[in-house]
């Protein structure tokens, strides 16, 4: 460690609406793919057609996104609900 850098924790991450933002994400790769679609002979002539491919591969990664942050999304508030049902147990359990 630099002699420099500061000591202390790092903070907590921040937790937003995961699933609407990686939904949104890849409805825009997929909008960006479509528009480019059409000029696909321009972006070829240029060599530059990397870009449309991008666009359709970032859709498709963001597609498995959804899948995986909906899933976690489901086990986080599995695990909370089970949480707050074992809570009462053990508070009642200690009287």
């Amino acid at each position: 460690m630099l002699s420099g850098s500061p000591k202390h924790e790092a903070p907590e991450p921040l937790e937003g609406p995961v699933v609407g933002t990686i939904t949104g994400g890849t409805i825009l790769w997929f909008v960006l793919f479509l528009v480019q679609v059409p000029f696909y002979g321009w972006f070829e002539d240029r060599d530059l057609a990397w870009w449309v491919w991008t666009c359709l591969a970032g859709g498709g990664l963001g597609l498995i996104g959804i899948w995986y942050v909906r899933k976690r999304d489901a086990a986080i508030k599995r695990h909370e609900a089970a949480a707050r049902a074992a809570a009462p147990e053990a508070g009642s359990g200690s009287q």
